[in-house]
């Protein structure tokens, strides 16, 4: 029998958030977990009034990607 092998503690999901500051242009405003039980837009509406503080109604363009996306998008 081999010896067990360590594993990386589970991170829950989460989102990156984004906001739209020049037509093309996003910059990151924040980090949010998933709220368990939500469907995938209600989770990313989510996501974007947590990172925005509930302030995100002001006709601005915002963007969830999903955490993992992320990590796998930044290895390119």
């Amino acid at each position: 029998m081999s010896p067990a092998k360590p594993t990386a503690p589970q991170e829950r999901p989460g989102f990156i958030v984004l906001q739209e500051t020049a037509p093309g242009c996003w910059q990151v405003i924040g980090e949010v977990a998933r709220h368990p039980g939500l469907t995938a837009r209600m989770a990313r509406i989510q996501a974007v009034q947590d990172a925005t503080g509930g302030c995100f109604g002001d006709g601005g363009r915002y963007a969830a990607v999903l955490r993992s996306e992320w990590r796998i998008a930044a290895q390119f």
